[in-house]
């Protein structure tokens, strides 16, 4: 500010207002976040504006998670402010993604879908959160990122779930496994084989259950995962 550096502030006010948000302390947060958004419109910075787009969808979903951790798991009965924030943070997400997309940033519209495909399932919406993930993990096979394929594997698996498409949730469990595996994610190949065991149980397909499972508890036990 004393050497007039208005893009130096933008940047620094962005920086700040996502230290706030590890903190929890979402309102300054979003009043940085959104400072960083005036000042890149201001000097016509695109890019600045489009990351802070993104920092203040990111801090409406961290509150969101936030409360909605003291709540009931049921998406039907979450409570108006959680609905209202993780709303106010997917129509941020979505002003990123439009934005990125004009600049065509592959990479940065990835992650605006990963971001917008949890809003949704976190609200409920389980076939736009399916639609948004599949975005993703095409553009995670694009990048040759295996990380997020593997993260949007999983998201689908579970957003699957709560449609009641039991068999297609395990497919997509069996490519997380696969991918973890290829990583060498012991904690993440555990987590799959727990998401398989419990969707075989649902498709009754109980030896297979058990198979997971027991899995599941080796590596646990391997990493002395109490």
């Amino acid at each position: 500010r004393t050497i007039g550096d208005r893009i130096g502030e933008a940047k620094a006010s962005g920086n700040l207002g996502n230290t706030l948000k590890i903190l929890g302390q979402f309102d300054e947060a979003v009043v940085c976040c959104q400072r960083h958004l005036d000042i890149s419109r201001e000097q016509g910075d695109k890019v600045g504006e489009a990351r802070a787009l993104y920092n203040i969808g990111n801090v409406y979903h961290a509150k969101g998670k936030h409360l909605s951790w003291n709540t009931a798991q049921d998406p039907d009965s979450l409570p108006q402010e959680v609905k209202d924030t993780l709303q106010k943070a997917s129509e941020y997400y979505e002003r990123n993604l439009s934005l990125v997309k004009e600049l065509g940033d592959r990479a940065a519209q990835g992650r605006a879908y990963g971001n917008l495909g949890n809003t949704q399932y976190l609200l409920g919406n389980f076939s736009e959160a399916i639609a948004f993930h599949k975005e993703r993990l095409a553009i995670a096979k694009e990048f040759g990122d295996k990380a997020a394929e593997r993260r949007a594997y999983s998201n689908l698996g579970n957003a699957h779930i709560f449609l009641g498409r039991f068999d297609i949730s395990a497919e997509y469990y069996k490519k997380t496994l696969q991918l973890s595996r290829q990583l060498k994610d012991q904690a993440v190949e555990a987590q799959a084989c727990y998401s398989l065991g419990n969707t075989c149980t649902l498709l009754q397909d109980y030896e297979k259950a058990i198979e997971y499972h027991l899995r599941h508890l080796v590596i646990a036990q391997e990493l002395g995962d109490r």
